[in-house]
């Protein structure tokens, strides 16, 4: 019988030993308390307690976490807009008991200062802006839960506003604006493009003009100086050169209807092709040389009478 009693005693022993080992896990703190009472802080290993004197009263997590905030509010153009503010945070090490004891529920009070940070600087900006500041609202959102949490045991390592989601009408409208934005730089582009069209083909078309110009200005001077040569070849024979370019015109004048002759697809072409036609051509080729020398030889007097009254008064000095 005493045997029994013995057993028994080890048996319960054996199981409120039991009850009393308890481990941690890594990055985890468990808090201890005796009678209702804070007794210590166990980190990270295999720890023992005294059952039914000492219990766990929670534990909390050292791990880096991170909390997701979504606040609707408006901005200083009347524009409602949601933000997604992501917060990363973690439980301070040396701080456990101020984690435990002092805040009921931390992911709330987060929440709260998140909302009121926002709200307080977003209504400050217009639209555009909070996409092009979305980086200082995330800092000034550190900055305030930083001074705050860190008297409850919380670091805040970083906060991002992860998402800018404005009203469906809104984003509607700036869709458009962008749409016709970009139809506008299209249309700038087309147009510039015609421009340069345009300009290459003027271009194109004066160089064509002054190529023509100048082959016809070759072409004439060719002639002038193949006339000029036939005036002399028929010089050196005895004929002056009245007579000479009256006969050189009197032969390109038949040469000229022979070669309408052979190249014209008309079937009929009416010329003065008569003898008294070429005998009136040569007179008045005669007549015109004439009356161009006597021109010529007075501008000659006038200009030698100028020029002697513009002497005189140099002379007299």
């Amino acid at each position: 019988m005493g045997q029994y009693i013995i057993y028994l005693f080890l048996f319960f022993g054996i199981i409120i030993i039991l009850k009393g080992i308890f481990t941690v896990k890594q990055q985890t703190s468990a808090i201890v308390e005796r009678f209702g009472k804070f007794l210590s802080i166990r980190n990270s290993g295999l720890h023992f307690k005294i059952p039914v004197f000492d219990r766990i009263a929670g534990r909390i997590n050292l791990k880096i976490q991170q909390l997701d905030v979504l606040v609707e509010t408006k901005t200083k153009d009347d524009v409602f807009v949601r933000l997604k503010i992501s917060v990363q945070f973690q439980v301070i090490k040396e701080k456990v008991y101020d984690a435990f004891y002092k805040l009921e529920n931390p992911h709330d009070q987060i929440t709260s200062y998140v909302f009121d940070v926002v709200r307080a600087e977003v209504p400050k900006m217009k639209l555009d802006d909070v996409f092009e500041r979305k980086d200082d609202i995330a800092i000034a959102v550190k900055q305030e839960l930083n001074e705050a949490m860190v008297n409850y045991g919380y670091d805040i390592i970083k906060t991002l506003v992860t998402d800018i989601d404005p009203d469906l009408q809104v984003k509607e409208a700036m869709n458009r604006i962008n749409a016709a934005e970009r139809e506008k730089v299209a249309a700038e582009y087309e147009a510039e493009a015609e421009r340069i069209k345009i300009v290459a083909k003027a271009r194109a078309e004066a160089e064509s003009k002054r190529l023509q110009g100048q082959g016809i200005a070759d072409q004439r001077r060719e002639i002038a100086r193949g006339l000029e040569e036939s005036v002399d070849v028929l010089n050196n024979v005895g004929i002056n050169s009245q007579e000479a370019s009256a006969l050189i015109v009197v032969t390109q004048h038949y040469d000229t209807l022979q070669s309408i002759g052979e190249e014209t697809n008309s079937n009929l072409i009416l010329l003065p092709n008569s003898p008294q036609a070429g005998s009136d051509m040569l007179n008045n080729m005669i007549a015109s040389f004439t009356a161009s020398n006597q021109i010529g030889e007075e501008m000659k007097k006038q200009n030698a009478k100028k020029g002697i009254t513009r002497k005189k008064p140099g002379s007299d000095a």
